[in-house]
């Protein structure tokens, strides 16, 4: 387990109780305690988030914001927030340095809303919900921009401050500011490829009501997920950090990966001569690999990286501007949290993932937004738990080598999985992976928080118990 400020070897009895609950289909149980503080973080999210997303245009206004005005379960930004709970302090100098930063930055009126760029104008990057209704003096685009001139200025921009963050039990290490901005954009990011899903997937509803597609049509979807990221990465250059920014940038080049090889990627490749007897043989070992990768890059990626930015929020590891005033193991100690993150986010996302495929072969299930019935079979994508039942069931090949695209193959599919034990096995593969993630997190020191990221590892498997 990791201290405040050192590492040490797990011992062999604890190692052996994870293992046992690894391998278990139920979880391990562990003790349940409140989160004394995150409830208020999460109620203050969306009007964080309210701010963050307002635009001029009354149309983009609405669909961006839309998906943000039903209550969802906010596991991203609940990871992110928790994480900070669980390693601030971790960092020894570097999180006394990020403290007296957002002191600093909080005494000089600069912040997580503060511009970068320092020339009023430039930005052209209105947003009503900081600075108001814009005024004549803001609108004018018809005279040349004149460099070295009064007429080059438009009118100060009038900045609202964020909605002040909940207040921290005296108890605990504080989360920062910037890490509250970090679980809005990791929302973001996620909302934004929700937005792009819909239309791809010409999907008529999100859990339970009408898609954004439906509601607004594909092109404003598409160009609300584009002005989500847009805002996402304005926000994300203002956290300060390098390495941040590179994390949850390539988190966007992800997603897009992730759903191109969710198109074309093909179970079995063969040629046509070869199909019906490759089909027959079952999926291969790099089939399966390709399905994990895609389910790496649509889902885990984003809570893998975004655990990690959260722990170097918080000072842990090499900070961007050199190791200045960090001892050698502090920074070697840092290394490890945000290791010790990343594994938790990544084995956690793909557990996730691997019980959403599950669930897709279940009735459909209002509580947990998900439309079963053999939804992803409609759309042509091959899952683990038709991988599994491929194996057990050869029959299988012929259908999703055509994507099951004949009339009754999505229902054929589905009886044929289900007589197999492709269900039990995906469950079985989640359950080795939340137990990975759990395995992870546990060598943080103990907190509440840490066992509420314990319990979310229960959850994520849970969902079919």
């Amino acid at each position: 387990m990791l201290t405040r400020h050192a590492l040490t070897r797990r011992n062999v009895a604890a190692s052996r109780r994870l293992a046992t609950a690894a391998a278990a289909v139920e979880p391990a149980p562990v003790r349940r305690r409140p989160t004394s503080s995150l409830t208020s973080e999460l109620s203050s999210l969306k009007s964080s988030l309210f701010h963050l997303l307002g635009s001029s245009h009354p149309s983009l206004d609405a669909v961006a914001k839309y998906y943000f005005q039903a209550e969802g379960k906010h596991l991203r930004p609940m990871l992110v927030l928790l994480m900070a709970q669980a390693t601030n302090g971790l960092g020894g100098e570097g999180w006394d340095r990020m403290r007296a930063r957002q002191a600093e930055d909080e005494a000089s009126g600069r912040g997580v809303d503060h511009s970068l760029t320092s020339v009023e104008g430039v930005l052209n990057d209105w947003n009503p919900e900081q600075m108001g209704m814009e005024g004549e003096a803001d609108l004018v685009f018809a005279e040349p921009y004149l460099v070295g001139t009064a007429a080059q200025q438009t009118s100060q921009q009038r900045s609202t401050p964020s909605p002040p963050p909940p207040s921290a039990p005296t108890d605990e290490t504080p989360i920062l500011s910037t890490q509250r901005r970090l679980a809005s954009i990791t929302e973001m990011i996620h909302v934004a490829s929700l937005l792009h899903d819909d239309v791809i997937d010409n999907s008529p509803l999100r859990r339970g009501s009408p898609s954004a597609p439906q509601q607004f049509s594909n092109k404003l979807s598409i160009l609300a997920g584009d002005f989500l990221l847009g805002r996402a990465s304005v926000a994300l250059a203002r956290l300060g950090s390098r390495e941040v920014v590179e994390l949850l940038a390539t988190v966007i080049a992800n997603l897009v990966e992730g759903e191109v090889m969710q198109m074309r990627a093909q179970p079995q490749q063969a040629s046509t001569a070869t199909a019906a007897a490759a089909a027959a043989t079952g999926p291969s070992a790099e089939a399966f690999e390709i399905y994990m990768r895609k389910t790496y890059l649509k889902t885990a990626s984003l809570m893998a990286k975004s655990a990690r930015a959260s722990v170097i929020l918080g000072g842990c590891g090499t900070p961007d501007g050199g190791d200045v005033g960090m001892s050698a193991s502090e920074i070697a100690e840092g290394e490890v949290v945000k290791d010790i993150a990343y594994a938790y986010g990544r084995n956690l996302g793909i557990a996730f993932q691997l019980i959403d495929d599950l669930l897709d072969f279940l009735p459909p299930s209002p509580t947990l937004g998900k439309p079963g019935l053999g939804a992803d079979l409609s759309l042509g994508l091959t899952t683990a738990p038709v991988l599994y039942a491929w194996r057990a069931n050869p029959a299988l090949g012929p259908l999703i080598q055509r994507k099951y695209s004949l009339p009754g193959d999505v229902q054929l599919a589905r009886e044929l999985v289900g007589k197999t034990d492709g269900l039990a096995r995906t469950r079985e593969l989640a359950v080795k992976f939340a137990g990975e993630a759990r395995r992870a997190v546990e060598r943080l020191p103990e907190s509440q928080a840490r066992d509420e990221l314990v319990q979310l590892t229960e959850k994520v498997v849970q969902r079919v118990a």
